[in-house]
């Protein structure tokens, strides 16, 4: 139970942060937030592990907070080149 609230703690620090840093309106709410920072994260350790290659064969490793916003920066990019643009 703790690993799930802790996920979404994490999704959202990090969900709020890419979408401070990252300039322009996006009209998410706030699970919507959460579910970018927890993507955001499994993102940030895909690219952690392909950086620093994981030890003793444990390829599932918490990416950190730094990772986490740098996952989630790339996929709110790309749902912004992906998403239908209002007319």
């Amino acid at each position: 139970m703790m690993f799930i609230i802790s996920m979404i703690v994490v999704g959202l620090i990090a969900g709020a942060i890419a979408r401070l840093l990252v300039p322009g309106k996006d009209p998410m709410s706030i699970w919507m937030t959460v579910l970018l920072g927890i993507a955001g994260s499994f993102l940030g350790g895909l690219i952690g592990s392909l950086i620093w290659h994981p030890q003793n064969g444990n390829y599932l490793h918490p990416a950190g907070i730094v990772l986490s916003v740098v996952g989630a920066i790339l996929l709110l990019l790309l749902w912004r080149t992906v998403r239908p643009r209002p007319v």
